[in-house]
């Protein structure tokens, strides 16, 4: 049996068949990772081929993220490896004390007042502090995660329209996403690790500079749970004709003829 995630899910995905329709029925061009959090350091230092890095290189949580699905590289992380308390707050290895909530790093940065950059702090979706000391990201497929809290997957618009079609094929719900802004990690991993929804992001500077974050991704997270669906979902739209990459019908032809394919003669 698997060893439950922050959810209490047992669940024995198979997440090399997942990950191969998502591919499929996506065409990402990165591997999907997943991020999980241990309460000890020993624990996840258990984590087969585990690597650390350099206890002198102070990294970004979006680097990790970055060499994992880049490389896909199984990396596990401490407080003591992040470059500071933006970083580790969101993910809830450190906690969202008086010195974060201050928003005085980001005063005259991203934020022209105090009052403003302490608006900012204050709005971030963070993940629960104290439960937790350490943290690994490793691609699905490598299976060294055994069952991750939450699974982490970047597409361009046209896929990530497709992937929230897939999700709301069965069970429909109306989603909802933030925008933080600047730290919108904490609209990403923040937000699915504190409310275990999925959670769609727009990378901001820090991921994408750092990160290697590119131009046209955006950033989806979510509790493993989903997954099943989701594939289940890209399948039955795949089926009906909607598909991805979505052809160009033209701006000028009548969309009747595409329209009958997918629905039917009215």
């Amino acid at each position: 049996m698997s060893i439950a995630n922050c959810w209490n899910d047992t669940t024995e995905y198979d997440y090399e068949a997942l990950t191969a329709g998502l591919t499929r029925y996506l065409k990402l061009k990165t591997m999907a990772v997943g991020m999980k959090r241990f309460k000890t350091v020993a624990d996840m230092e258990a984590v087969p081929r585990i690597r650390r890095p350099n206890a002198a290189e102070k990294l970004a949580t979006d680097q990790v993220v970055g060499q994992a699905r880049w490389i896909g590289w199984t990396i596990g992380i401490t407080m003591d490896n992040l470059m500071g308390q933006q970083c580790g707050t969101v993910v809830g290895l450190a906690p969202r004390d008086p010195e974060f909530l201050s928003g005085e790093r980001m005063k005259g940065v991203w934020y022209g007042t105090l009052e403003d950059s302490a608006a900012h702090q204050a709005a971030m979706s963070c993940a629960s502090h104290g439960d937790y000391q350490a943290l690994a990201v490793s691609p699905l497929t490598s299976k060294r995660l055994d069952n991750p809290d939450i699974c982490l997957i970047y597409a361009t618009p046209g896929q990530m329209i497709t992937l929230i079609n897939g999700l709301q094929y069965t069970g429909y719900r109306k989603y909802t996403f933030t925008v933080v802004g600047e730290s919108a990690c904490a609209d990403s991993w923040g937000r699915a690790l504190s409310t275990g929804e999925p959670s769609v992001s727009i990378p901001c500077y820090a991921e994408r500079k750092f990160g290697g974050v590119l131009d046209d991704e955006l950033l989806i997270a979510l509790p493993p749970s989903y997954l099943p669906g989701l594939v289940e979902g890209l399948k039955s739209l795949d089926r009906n004709g909607l598909r991805y990459p979505i052809p160009n019908h033209g701006i000028q032809k009548s969309p009747l003829d595409s329209i009958e394919t997918s629905y039917g003669k009215s």
